[in-house]
């Protein structure tokens, strides 16, 4: 019992602070499901909804374009995950594992530019898009998320540790630099790959003030945009905004729980295998 004891209150105090994280997500989904004579205001407040109606999802889908913000959402966070790995692996490659005059220096001024705060960079990069005739288009919204800091230096420390005896190995199967690359160090890399796809996904897709200050087509809206909207507009319903921000959970939470199972510590087996 006494053993016992401290793993049962240790585990009533996970339970209680999961409960408090998921309350406002219980919250938000309740307040979608109640129906339009269900008062959402009433004191003390009702968790649950008397009488469930899914009301609120068909208004949102029939009275707003939300289709075309969640293709236009899904099309710029796609784009800007691929160009990540892709972007940032190629140049943490060179940075974990090629000797050249510099390397620290280069390492030190990419990582620096994490302390740098978007908004400082915003105008600059909003004239680039102008004179390149990127404004309004998904385009402009993938390219500053092309390759991040953050990126590049987590595949970098995720190179460093295979082991290099499996570069030497391709190297006399007669793999080139770029062979090594792909055969050798993206298969070991599998776990600090898909994290990083997942923070590029979940900050490319809740973005709103990129978009906001370089799009002005509303055809063009990603989800974040289109749901402010919602909220601004003059007959605002609560219930439907809830239901927009339900829809734009989902998708994150439908990744998180399709690669959860792949976001494993290092190992060199994946790169033996390949």
């Amino acid at each position: 019992m006494r053993r016992l004891l401290p793993r049962v209150v240790q585990l009533m105090l996970l339970i209680l602070l999961a409960l408090l994280v998921l309350t406002p997500l219980l919250w938000l989904v309740s307040t979608s499901l109640k129906g339009p004579a269900e008062d959402i205001f009433v004191s003390p407040p009702a968790l649950l909804p008397a009488e469930p109606s899914f009301d609120a999802y068909v208004r949102l889908f029939q009275d707003n374009p939300l289709t075309t913000y969640l293709i236009n959402s899904a099309v710029v966070s796609a784009l800007a995950v691929v160009a990540n790995l892709l972007f940032c692996s190629l140049a943490a490659y060179p940075l974990a594992r090629l000797q050249f005059a510099g390397r620290g220096l280069v390492l030190a001024l990419v990582v620096a530019t994490i302390l740098i705060p978007f908004q400082v960079v915003m105008i600059p990069l909003y004239l680039l898009m102008v004179q390149l005739g990127l404004r309004n288009t998904l385009l402009a919204l993938v390219i500053p998320q092309a390759a991040t800091a953050f990126g590049l230096y987590l595949l970098r420390q995720s190179f460093l540790g295979v082991p290099k005896e499996l570069e030497e190995a391709a190297r006399i199967d007669g793999c080139t630099r770029l062979g090594e690359w792909w055969n050798v160090m993206i298969p070991a890399a599998r776990a600090d790959l898909i994290t990083l796809a997942m923070f590029v996904f979940i900050g490319t897709w809740s973005d709103f003030l990129w978009p906001l200050v370089i799009l002005d087509d509303p055809n063009l809206y990603t989800l974040p945009l289109g749901l402010q909207q919602l909220s601004s507009s003059f007959s605002l319903d609560w219930r439907i905004v809830a239901a927009g921000s339900v829809v734009s959970i989902l998708p994150v939470m439908a990744l998180f729980l399709l690669l959860q199972r792949f976001i494993l510590p290092n190992a060199s087996g994946d790169a033996v295998k390949g």
